[in-house]
């Protein structure tokens, strides 16, 4: 039987069912498609508000105690134009749909999905302040235990993260030193045989896990001492005396005095807060940027809407790096879907091309055009996204450290 020329709606409608099955990580994070830019067509730099949960305090007494109602939002910016261009001949195009899939499409749409993938874990290094680690005596990072894992999940749950569909993203490294301390745990004898069959654990401790290439690394600045400048600080830029060292962005760090407050009762936990540097500090800096923002009780001890911490940070108060100062570690992390949105939107079908197609599907929106290459006597395609994140919830992840 003859083969037929495939079309480029044919060839779109593949590419976007491989990129659903090609990065791991974005089949787990809350995907979004704004269908506003169906007809025109989303330009880069198009903007998307996005409601965050709203949050109340209880009240005691019959009285009628009513509290406004704080709405906040953020904006998630559709800032990145991604795209693979190739050419081919057009006895290429008539292939079997199978055999261009396997031969051309998938190496480009596997490209195409690691370029955003690694765009949305970077945006993991500055926006996760929760850090569990495993240290030696030297205080050097080594492989995450069970303990590990099960310390991280609770720090989720003191953020009020939902325990359901709760995920663990490692690295190939990090995946293989699990999989090999944790065989003589005591487990499900098909657990265990899974593990064995596929080098990778599934499903322990609530975590669902996968391994994923485009995990980070993330290097600590070369801090070795600072102190708050100043009593009753709030928000998120710090007041500090000059510091001796720079904390990197993506560095965590705690001051001292300051412990979190479980997000529903308001109640210190009795563990330091931790904050994730959002700037680079250089040393001799003043001015610390970090999320969450300092928001404290009020002095009487009223428990405050948003409220973070117990106490704001004393006057002098030292400030301490988690993360060990000039090392370089992997960045694995545990998280729910919702914590991190990627957003897609319908990029402009342009006129006067050879064939161009536009196709969504579960969330993504992918636009192919083909054209003739007069100078080199070719048929080109390009496939394009258009997109942008927003870790919305990054309370909702916890880093997991492993040694590089």
């Amino acid at each position: 039987m003859a083969n037929t020329l495939l079309t480029i709606d044919m060839i779109t409608r593949e590419a976007l069912r491989l990129w659903k099955n090609t990065n791991l990580f974005m089949q787990h994070v809350s995907q979004q498609y704004d269908d506003q830019y169906a007809v025109t067509g989303a330009k880069i730099g198009s903007t998307l508000r996005i409601r965050l949960p709203v949050d109340y305090t209880a009240k005691r007494g019959p009285e009628l105690q009513v509290q406004n109602t704080m709405q906040q939002n953020t904006a998630l910016v559709l800032a990145t134009q991604s795209q693979v261009a190739v050419s081919f001949s057009t006895a290429e195009r008539t292939m079997q749909l199978d055999d261009y899939s396997k031969i051309i499409l998938a190496p480009a749409v596997n490209a195409l999905a690691g370029d955003v993938a690694s765009g949305v874990m970077s945006g993991a290094d500055v926006g996760i302040s929760n850090f569990e680690a495993n240290f030696d005596g030297s205080g050097n990072i080594i492989p995450p235990t069970a303990e590990t894992y099960l310390l991280a999940g609770a720090r989720l749950d003191n953020m009020s993260a939902p325990d359901a569909d709760r995920r663990a993203i490692t690295s190939p490294n990090t995946m293989g030193r699990s999989v090999a301390s944790f065989s003589g745990l005591l487990n499900p004898s098909g657990a265990i045989s899974q593990q064995y069959i596929e080098g990778q654990i599934k499903t322990a401790w609530g975590l669902d896990f996968f391994k994923d290439q485009t995990v980070i690394r993330h290097t600590g600045g070369d801090f070795s001492s600072g102190n708050v400048n100043g009593a009753d600080q709030s928000g998120s830029t710090i007041t500090v005396e000059a510091m001796t060292g720079a904390l990197n962005a993506g560095d965590i760090i705690t001051f001292t005095g300051v412990n979190q407050v479980n997000r529903i009762t308001k109640d210190s936990t009795g563990e330091l807060m931790q904050f994730v540097v959002t700037e680079l500090l250089a040393s001799s800096g003043t001015s610390l940027k970090i999320y969450p923002a300092l928001i404290p009780g009020l002095p009487d001890g009223t428990k405050v809407q948003y409220q973070t911490v117990d106490v704001s940070p004393a006057n002098d108060a030292p400030i301490a790096l988690v993360n060990p100062a000039s090392a370089t570690y992997i960045k694995n992390f545990l998280f729910v879907p919702d914590a991190v949105t990627l957003a897609f939107a319908d990029l402009e079908v342009p006129r006067g091309v050879h064939e161009v197609a536009r196709e969504s599907f579960d969330g993504v929106s992918m636009r192919m055009i083909t054209d003739y290459i007069m100078g080199t006597d070719q048929m080109a395609t390009r496939m394009d996204v258009l997109w942008g994140y927003r870790w919305l919830r990054p309370e909702w992840a916890c880093t997991v450290a492993d040694r590089v």
